[in-house]
C-alpha cells in the first residue's frame, strides 16, 4: 500500500475515535462516575499504594518463607516476583489457584494474606 493510503486510514481512526469521546460527554451515567473518581482521586491514590505495599510485603515473605523451608525442590515462588504474582491473586481474591503455598508456615501466611483486605 502506498504511504498516502495509511496516512489516510489513520487519519479516519482518530476521527472514529473522537466520535466515540463525544458519546460519552452525553452519557451522564459514565459523567457521573468520572466526577466521582475525580472527587476521590486522593483516596483512590492512597488505596492503590497501600495495596501494593501489601502485595510486596506478602510476596517477599511469602518467598523467603517457601525458599528456606524444605520443601522437597518443589516450590513455585522462584523469585519475589511471583511471591507478588501470588500475593496480588490472593488479596484481590481472584484465587487461579497456579500457585499456592506448600509448607504449613506458607499456609498461615497465606490466610493471613487472604484476610489483610
Amino acid at each position: 500500500k502506498q504511504w498516502y493510503q495509511r496516512r489516510v486510514r489513520g487519519v479516519c481512526r482518530v476521527f472514529r475515535v473522537i466520535r466515540v469521546f463525544k458519546l460519552a460527554r452525553r452519557s451522564e451515567n459514565l459523567l457521573i462516575l468520572l466526577k466521582a473518581v475525580g472527587n476521590t482521586s486522593t483516596e483512590l491514590f492512597v488505596l492503590f499504594i497501600m495495596v501494593f505495599m501489601v502485595v510486596l510485603m506478602f510476596g517477599s515473605i511469602m518467598y523467603t518463607v517457601e525458599q528456606t523451608t524444605d520443601t522437597g525442590g518443589k516450590t513455585q515462588f522462584t523469585s519475589i516476583m511471583n511471591g507478588c504474582w501470588w500475593s496480588m491473586i490472593t488479596v484481590t481474591t481472584v484465587g487461579y489457584g497456579d500457585m499456592y503455598p506448600r509448607t504449613p508456615l506458607g499456609m498461615v501466611i497465606g490466610t493471613m494474606a487472604l484476610s489483610s483486605e
